[in-house]
């Protein structure tokens, strides 16, 4: 039970996002451009009714778990909310080089300062990869490891696991952009389903559901998409690594204060 609220419906009066891309909402794009996603999703309906809540979102594109833990957890830790969605380290593991062990110490340290607030806090674990590209399958070892290493730390500090390793659905590539990194729309949509469903929270939809049927595809066709995913995304991603950039250079958090869901330079609602 949240000391701060109670264990009824509106137990929440506040709540504060803060992570990298798959927070900021990234290929679940509004009709002007600007993300929505998961937690934007997830505030809306926690919000919906209530003139008092207020939702803050931190997270930007790009961002490794120290970045995050250095520019988002001080500003969680003043804001000081009911609720707080806390995911990190996924830019890590898909970096060349990533000790897991080490990374999920500092994510313990983090999750440490941040279930300190007082707030209930949420984390996720990586996504299952088993399905997706062989560039990207290679990886799966790693996030089952930290997967296990997060449930760890989340039992030790009193957090609820939103489990996206079990989502089969999100096997699906329709659920993914075309970057392959990113969530879809549908994707979102059903993640926030599960941290619902995972929250306690009633919901009109069951994130299992199945997709419709897809149309088949051939062999020549599927080979002539990862050609162009190579070419359009791996390769240019490779290319600014070794350059020193970064994906999240030059973006702000799209929501730094806890703020009205109608108000913020992207409103939710």
């Amino acid at each position: 039970m949240n000391e701060k609220g109670g264990d009824t419906m509106g137990r929440w009066n506040s709540f504060v996002a803060v992570g990298d891309s798959f927070t900021e909402g990234l290929d679940d794009l509004r009709a002007d451009g600007t993300p929505r996603g998961w937690a934007d999703r997830l505030a809306e309906h926690l919000g919906t009714g209530r003139p008092e809540f207020r939702y803050a979102n931190l997270a930007v594109r790009g961002k490794l778990l120290d970045q995050i833990v250095d520019d988002q957890v001080p500003v969680a830790e003043r804001l000081r909310p009911d609720l707080i969605a806390f995911c990190a380290g996924g830019n890590d593991i898909i970096r060349f080089a990533c000790d897991t062990d080490d990374l999920a110490r500092r994510f313990d340290a983090a999750l440490e300062r941040v279930t300190a607030t007082g707030a209930q806090v949420i984390v996720f674990t990586g996504f299952d990869l088993g399905r997706m590209h062989p560039l990207i399958r290679r990886l799966r070892g790693r996030v089952a490891c930290y997967n296990e290493l997060m449930r760890a730390s989340a039992e030790r500090h009193g957090s609820i696991v939103v489990d996206l390793w079990g989502m089969a659905p999100l096997a699906d590539p329709r659920t993914w952009g075309s970057d392959r990194l990113h969530l879809t729309a549908e994707g979102h949509r059903r993640v926030v389903l599960r941290v619902l469903e995972t929250l306690g929270e009633p919901v009109a939809e069951d994130w299992r559901s199945p997709l419709p049927v897809a149309a088949p595809s051939t062999w020549r066709s599927r080979q002539q998409e990862d050609l162009r995913w190579m070419r359009e995304w791996v390769l240019p991603f490779v290319r600014k690594r070794l350059q020193g950039h970064h994906t999240g250079d030059g973006f702000e958090p799209k929501r730094p204060e806890l703020l009205p869901l109608d108000r913020g330079p992207y409103p939710v609602a």
